[in-house]
This record gives structure tokens, C-alpha cells and sequence, in this order.
């Protein structure tokens, strides 16, 4: 069963402090109005995004963000299932938060996806439904592929986020827990990608930056967070990560004209050392 542990130690590999952390500004959030045109430019990339390589048909189970439902996923499905891959939703309604049974029932479909495929199962979470994927990967590391996250608040204080009160408010439970907060910022022993952008207007970016490491990546591009999901940039990300031998895992290399949509902050460090 799935359950958040209490870990008190810190996360460590960030320059900044959680603490100073604060939400994205009014300008931020009145650019999520974007969302639209990101779903228009979805459409009209899709002639050159179904000519991504194809998939190896293993399954892919996306988490909807907080508030959201299945519904807001299925652009990214359908077009991850043109590609190849066997998709599922998370079949929940809407996601108000881990409620009672509501982790008990994703740890239930990885262990049955699982079975059924039997091959690993990667997760893809936006937004709320990252920390979700990244939860299960850590408490079913055997079951799971790989862990890709958009707009994912697993670093701070979820304070520094515009939608804390809601999450509150829906889920009848306190975003002050220091321990869980600790348990949040540790990295799942899969590869993980971590998809975020500067202009996130409901989550300051600092929050879903993971400390690079052998298994652990960052892709920064231009989106909204409520367009994130269905942005043609974002998916081509996914794609290429989803694309990549079991076993095999690379890190996100922006070469040639993917410099112009992509920054790779892991890279950087490595070509300035």
C-alpha cells in the first residue's frame, strides 16, 4: 500500500531556499489565458509530432492534475497511443487530492498494469498527478519504468504555488506537514524527468526542479501549466523519453534546432565545468 513516509531529512542540491520561495505573480497567472492557443498549436503540429519515432507498446499510465479529470489528459493519450504505446487513465474522476483510497487504488492499477503487460509501467503526472507517479515509483520502483512530471510542485512550500488553497479546500487536508513535505523532495530510484517552464503561472518553476543525478533530468520549455499537457513541446519531450530502450536511459539532449524550444539545465552545467 502506498503511503507517504515520514522522512525528516532535507533535500539537498538546490541553491535557493524553500522557504523563500513565493507563488508567480499576477502577470503569470493572467498569461495561463495561453492555454487555448497552446491546444491550437497542438493541432497544428500534429502531422510532424505522428512522425516521432514509434513505440515499443508498453503501457503509460497519466495522472490529471489537481481539479482535473481524464478529460484533460486525452490529447496526450491519444497521441501517445498513435504513437505506439498502450495508455491508460487514471479513471478516478476528478483529482481532488490523495483522499481516502485514492493512492490505495493507483498503487492497485501499476501492480495491474504491471501483471497484465508484464512489463514496466511508465507514469507520466501533471501538475498534482506528478507527485503521484513519483510516489508510486518510489514505493514500486519494480514496477515502474520511468517517472515524467509537468509542472510538478515536488520541491518548497506549496505556498509558492497559486493553487494551495484549493487544494485544501477540496481535499480536507493541511499542506503544512513538514515530514511529507521532506518525503515529496526525495528522487525516485527510476529515471525521472522533471518537464517545466519560467512562465508557469500557478507554480513558481523553482518548485519542480530536480537535483540532476545519474537518473534525474530537467526540461525546460516555453508553456503555460493548465496548457502543459496538451503543448506540442511538452510532447515531443515525452515522446522522446518514452521512446528510449528499457534499460537504457539517457538524458534529454537538445541538439540542433531543439536548442531553439529546449533548455536542458544539467547540460549546461556540464558544458560550463
Amino acid at each position: 500500500m502506498l503511503r507517504l513516509k515520514t522522512d525528516p531529512s532535507p533535500h539537498h542540491g538546490h541553491h535557493f531556499h524553500f522557504e523563500d520561495l513565493r507563488a508567480p505573480n499576477a502577470l503569470l497567472l493572467a498569461l495561463e489565458g495561453r492555454a487555448p492557443w497552446e491546444y491550437a498549436a497542438l493541432l497544428a503540429s500534429m502531422p510532424w509530432l505522428r512522425k516521432l519515432p514509434r513505440g515499443d507498446g508498453h503501457p503509460v499510465l497519466v495522472f490529471p492534475g489537481l481539479g482535473a479529470n481524464d478529460f484533460t489528459t486525452a490529447p496526450l493519450r491519444r497521441f501517445l497511443d498513435g504513437l505506439g504505446y498502450v495508455t491508460h487513465p487514471w479513471g478516478q474522476g476528478f483529482n481532488f487530492g490523495p483522499r481516502q483510497g485514492v493512492l490505495e487504488r493507483c498503487t492497485h492499477d501499476v501492480r495491474r498494469l504491471f501483471n497484465a503487460h508484464e512489463r514496466k509501467v511508465s507514469l507520466i503526472g501533471w501538475s498534482l498527478g506528478g507527485l503521484y507517479a513519483r510516489e508510486l515509483a518510489k514505493e514500486l520502483p519494480d514496477h515502474v519504468r520511468c517517472v515524467i512530471t509537468l509542472g510538478t510542485p515536488f520541491t518548497g512550500h506549496p505556498r509558492a504555488t497559486n493553487a494551495w488553497r484549493f487544494f485544501e479546500l477540496v481535499s480536507g487536508q493541511s499542506v503544512h506537514d513538514p515530514h511529507v513535505l521532506a518525503q515529496l523532495r526525495r528522487e525516485p530510484p527510476v529515471p525521472t524527468t522533471s518537464i517545466w517552464s519560467r512562465s508557469d503561472g500557478i507554480v513558481a518553476w523553482r518548485c519542480s526542479v530536480v537535483a540532476p543525478g545519474p537518473q534525474a533530468e530537467n526540461i525546460e520549455l516555453h508553456a503555460s501549466h493548465v496548457g502543459m499537457g496538451m503543448n506540442p513541446l511538452a510532447l515531443y519531450a515525452i515522446a522522446d523519453r518514452l521512446a528510449q530502450p528499457a534499460g537504457h536511459w539517457k538524458p534529454f539532449e537538445p541538439h540542433g534546432a531543439r536548442r531553439w524550444f529546449f533548455r536542458t539545465p544539467q547540460a549546461e552545467a556540464k558544458h560550463a565545468a
